[in-house]
């Protein structure tokens, strides 16, 4: 199976690209930084076209698109900045728009296509504990986006799951997490397994529960 991986140079994209690697799954892996494998700033165009020219014809049977920022952890309301927004959304949301989009044509040529898109319990409406506005709005908006996206992807044969990957201790969730990124990768990698079309649009949490919208 060919994986392809957004943001694995650190934290849960990096034990998610090992974990699939290590039983025998071919890992595509991106960084912003070329750090871990190709080059990619899910936000710039010219490298996502770019990305997608060098894997052209390569069938892709799942695409996780977990590149992430958190640049508002604990901002004050007074201290945002247009600059903190626009970066926020133009990573969070507009880049998993486009690695969709420039992976389509790959996840097509695949038998069983699957797409995860890592978004977070704090995307919920169900939610509302304040702080943090600009990455609660923008993993909002990415669990929008999967949830059209199954809707008009279903008939392409494509499912896609949104998922909470957990309270984990990395550098975003800082050392007080819940559990540890090892756990949060096997949880996720099994939940990208029983993904299907029955269960296309799912929001569910790196255990398999499912969270409130």
């Amino acid at each position: 199976m060919h994986v392809v991986v957004t943001g694995s140079s650190r934290g849960i994209g990096r034990e998610l690209k090992t974990r699939l690697t290590e039983r025998g799954d071919r890992v595509t892996g991106t960084s912003r930084d070329h750090s871990s494998g190709t080059r990619l700033d899910v936000s710039d165009p010219g490298q996502q076209a770019r990305f997608a020219a060098q894997i052209k014809g390569d069938p892709v049977d799942l695409l996780i698109c977990n590149a992430g920022v958190y640049l508002d952890k604990s901002m004050a309301l007074k201290d945002y900045t247009a600059e903190v927004w626009a970066k926020s959304l133009a990573v969070n949301v507009t880049g998993v728009f486009l690695t969709v989009q420039a992976m389509l044509p790959n996840l097509k040529l695949a038998e069983t296509p699957k797409i995860a898109i890592i978004s977070s319990q704090m995307a919920s409406h169900a939610r509302a504990p304040g702080g943090s506005y600009a990455y609660r709005a923008s993993k909002a908006a990415a669990l929008n986006i999967g949830r059209n996206l199954a809707t008009d992807l279903k008939p392409e044969g494509i499912a896609v799951g949104i998922y909470h990957p957990g309270w984990v201790r990395t550098d975003m969730g800082g050392q007080d997490g819940d559990i540890s990124v090892q756990e949060c990768a096997l949880g996720l990698i099994n939940e990208f397994d029983v993904l299907s079309l029955d269960t296309t649009g799912c929001f569910h949490t790196w255990d398999g529960q499912v969270h409130a919208y």
